[in-house]
């Protein structure tokens, strides 16, 4: 009576091994991004868990002790991939460099000032479109004004702006025009 007890149990085991495969593959892809090595883990994870199943204590507490088999097989995985490369070949550079950082510090400086040189109306259709992301009908709903009123407010404040970065380009631009003016 005892062995069918144990070969019942195994079975029940056994099929709950298989059901559990869905749930392991779906862990393991989050975790790796990648279908085949997603398998290979719920694979070996399934195969060391019908060789080590007499350790199982707890029926009742399988899925944790799978999943727990799932994240040393992943580490396994992870230790293996490690690529050995010479500490003294690796050249470290940073994208980021002091100057770099204070350029860009004085770009957000030069658009702030330039939003604050426009007109009160203009400053809020800009903050509201471009900052903020809402669109024409919301801001014409938030400062209670038509949505022909928000367009145009909202040309003249980018017009204004590309104004205000970009003076030297607008001599050329006018110089250009007037190129265009001759042919």
């Amino acid at each position: 009576m005892a062995i069918f007890i144990r070969l019942c149990r195994s079975r029940e085991l056994r099929q709950k091994l298989e059901e559990s495969r869905p749930h392991l593959f779906r862990v393991a892809y989050a975790w790796c991004h990648d279908s085949s090595i997603a398998d290979d883990l719920a694979q070996e994870t399934l195969s060391k868990a019908l060789r080590l199943i007499n350790q199982l204590r707890d029926p009742e507490a399988l899925y944790a002790w799978l999943f727990r088999i799932l994240n040393n097989c992943w580490h396994d995985h992870l230790r293996k991939r490690r690529d050995m490369v010479e500490f003294d070949e690796n050249e470290f550079v940073h994208p980021t460099t002091p100057e770099s950082l204070v350029a860009q510090q004085q770009k957000v400086r030069q658009v702030r000032d330039a939003i604050a040189n426009l007109s009160v109306n203009q400053r809020q259709v800009v903050t509201l479109v471009d900052l903020e992301g809402f669109s024409y009908t919301e801001v014409a709903a938030i400062l209670e004004i038509p949505v022909g009123t928000v367009m145009s407010r909202l040309c003249r404040a980018r017009r204004a702006l590309v104004d205000l970065l970009t003076p030297h380009d607008a001599e050329l631009n006018s110089e250009k025009r007037r190129i265009r003016r001759v042919k």
